[in-house]
């Protein structure tokens, strides 16, 4: 038998309300997350978008554009996220043509008080929502999902990777 751990809520009170949690005394360090999701499409659409000829534009570029912007709005689309000072976000992709899929990795990045797994995961669904809606007329068959954490680092927490455990039983 393994050792049971309780996770706490930290974003209710002791009443059950929502609440934004209080970082005020947590340690300023690095933090930095990634998340990645992915997007399938059929081979035409598929080759549109790697060949550069949809008519809306670049496809990529646009939603990478997009990501990034999303991830520093997360403040303002999460309830109880803190509005952050993001030092870096990146968009980065993966090909599959063979199985039809597009994958989005977002890295953010900033010294602070509070992580930024949101901020990445937020950029990864824009983005990979971007890609659908300049691709839509195309291909309304597309489809999107495994969008999650892949790693994050800093904090109290300290270092999370996908599948494996860690430190702290995280």
């Amino acid at each position: 038998m393994g050792i049971k751990m309780e996770k706490v809520l930290n974003h209710f009170d002791k009443n059950g309300n929502a609440v934004m949690v209080d970082v005020t005394d947590k340690d300023v360090t690095e933090r930095i997350a990634v998340a990645s999701g992915k997007i399938y499409m059929n081979k035409e659409t598929y080759q549109m978008i790697c060949t550069h000829s949809a008519k809306k534009g670049d496809v990529l570029g646009v939603a990478r554009v997009a990501g990034i912007m999303a991830s520093k709005r997360t403040g303002e689309l999460i309830p109880m996220c803190h509005p952050l000072m993001l030092t870096k976000v990146s968009i980065d992709y993966e090909y599959n043509e063979e199985e039809g899929w597009i994958k989005a990795i977002a890295t953010t990045k900033l010294a602070g008080r509070t992580g930024v797994e949101m901020e990445a995961l937020t950029a990864v669904s824009v983005t990979l929502l971007t890609i659908y809606d300049m691709c839509k007329a195309v291909d309304r068959s597309m489809e999107i999902g495994g969008v999650h954490l892949e790693e994050k680092s800093g904090g109290k927490s300290g270092h999370f990777i996908r599948n494996k455990i860690t430190q702290n039983g995280n």
